[in-house]
């Protein structure tokens, strides 16, 4: 499951939306865009993932996984991404090892409950963030 340091990661690491940021030229409205979109779009990750975990679909699992994975590293979502990184290398290795059918659901169970706790958080934070000014 999760490593023993996913908790000291931070829900939202500042400094990698500061260089969000610069890379976007201190444009700061696309940059609410952006994280705007992240936050309207994160539950619709999941719900694919949801989806095709408990379906048995390896396709959609894996590429529902590197969507949120991808998306979360992109906004700073540590503790999400590594979560997701996670979930990743267990859909990888237990695809190997016998049905589908039955081992998807399986991670599901496993892992789905922790990544929809932590995108809440992350939700809470980012939203916090967003409110007080402090994304920048």
């Amino acid at each position: 499951m999760t490593q023993p340091d996913d908790s000291v990661r931070p829900l939202v690491d500042q400094s990698v939306l500061d260089r969000l940021l610069e890379e976007l030229d201190q444009d700061e409205g696309y940059f609410t865009v952006f994280v705007a979109k992240f936050m309207q779009l994160l539950p619709l990750r999941i719900g694919k993932l949801r989806l095709a975990l408990t379906t048995g679909d390896l396709d959609g699992a894996v590429d529902a996984v590197l969507s949120l994975k991808t998306s979360s590293q992109m906004v700073g979502a540590e503790r999400l991404a590594a979560l997701a990184m996670d979930l990743e290398g267990a859909i990888r290795h237990e695809s190997q090892q016998g049905d589908l059918a039955v081992t998807l659901p399986r991670l599901a169970a496993t892992y789905l409950k922790q990544i929809d706790q932590c995108s809440r958080q992350t939700l809470h934070r980012l939203q916090a963030q967003r409110s007080s000014g402090a994304s920048r």
